[in-house]
């Protein structure tokens, strides 16, 4: 029995050995996005800024000391209203002057065609003397229309917006004295990228309308109105304007800030999209890109090739190789492989 010992040892530790149970992989964590069907509208917000339909800066024809600027910045003037005037003393005295030499020239004007009647004087000096009596009419005229630029009013109603002088000051000819602006209407403008420019036409705005943070509950309806033809060299952006007409209970003014939103219907065609970060270049096989979709019914990827569209910001266009409702893996995508189950988590 001693002699049987060793053995049945030495057979029991040669005996293999029992496999242990494999270990079950716990699901990898990933972030999962569900693709959704195309957008049958598209939202663009820009950011604008309110500017005066139209801006006049008024001035004198005529230098002079400045006797009257009875408005103040901040004011509205109604059309026709005088705004500010020079000291039309000068003016008057011009006026009186040159209707005094054109009263001399037509009496000798008419003294000379009397004396041509009669043979008592040539043509050629008749001629002269209605040539001069013609510069005298001219003379008048241009001496009260410099009497009538010694008044400003106003051209429309308007806001004034700046005063450049005081009273009592001399203006020269030209000199701006005020700024108004005209709020009938208002004009925002926005800046819009290049390839929306491009792309968009005016059957596929549904919607356009500007916001101001500091009417929350209200919307302005906008109108198109122009684009500027040239991009901004910097931001490769255009400028656009819309028309607003004035609103009556609120006291909108240039220089404030506005939100301008262009509701855009989906251009024909459209293309679900989904997460850029989805998206893994398939260098090994077709070069193109693939997503990890998860197999329906389950929460196992498997790899999806895909063709896409060009790039749209953080989102791409897909244009094969998924069907809304799919759920593709957005986040964690380098550390899966065909079949592996994953704990989908939905976007912060």
């Amino acid at each position: 029995m001693r002699g049987l010992l060793p053995v049945v040892c030495l057979l029991t530790a040669c005996a293999p050995a029992e496999p242990p149970a494999p270990e079950r992989s716990a699901p990898r964590p990933a972030l999962v996005h569900e693709v959704a069907s195309a957008p049958a509208q598209v939202r663009h917000r820009f950011i604008g800024r309110v500017e005066a339909m139209q801006t006049v800066d008024l001035s004198f024809e005529v230098p002079g000391p400045l006797a009257t600027l009875n408005v103040r910045e901040g004011e509205r003037v109604a059309a026709g209203t005088l705004v500010a005037a020079l000291d039309p003393v000068t003016y008057e005295l011009a006026v009186r002057q040159a209707r005094a030499q054109l009263e001399l020239a037509r009496l000798d004007l008419e003294r000379k065609r009397q004396l041509l009647s009669s043979s008592g004087t040539s043509r050629a000096v008749v001629d002269e003397a209605a040539t001069v009596f013609e510069l005298r009419e001219v003379a008048l005229a241009q001496a009260a229309e410099a009497l009538d630029d010694t008044r400003i009013v106003a051209p429309f109603d308007a806001y004034i917006a700046q005063r450049h002088t005081d009273p009592g000051k001399n203006v020269g000819a030209g000199e701006p004295i005020l700024r108004l602006l005209d709020l009938r209407a208002l004009k925002i403008v926005a800046s819009v990228r290049e390839d929306l420019l491009a792309t968009v036409d005016a059957a596929r705005v549904q919607a356009q309308y500007a916001e101001f943070a500091f009417l929350p509950d209200r919307s302005f309806s906008l109108t198109y109105l122009e684009n500027r033809g040239e991009a901004d060299p910097v931001a490769q952006t255009y400028e656009i304007g819309f028309s607003l007409p004035y609103p009556d209970d609120v006291n909108l003014l240039p220089g404030m800030t506005a939100s301008v939103i262009v509701e855009l219907g989906a251009p024909p065609g459209a293309a679900p999209e989904i997460p850029l970060s989805a998206l893994i270049a398939d260098a090994d096989r077709t070069r193109g890109f693939f997503v990890w979709r998860l197999a329906p019914g389950s929460d196992r990827v498997e790899r999806r090739p895909i063709k896409i569209g060009p790039l749209a910001g953080p989102t791409v266009p897909v244009l094969d190789g998924l069907a809304p409702g799919d759920r593709i893996v957005t986040a964690g995508a380098a550390h899966l492989a065909d079949g592996m189950q994953v704990r989908p988590l939905s976007a912060p």
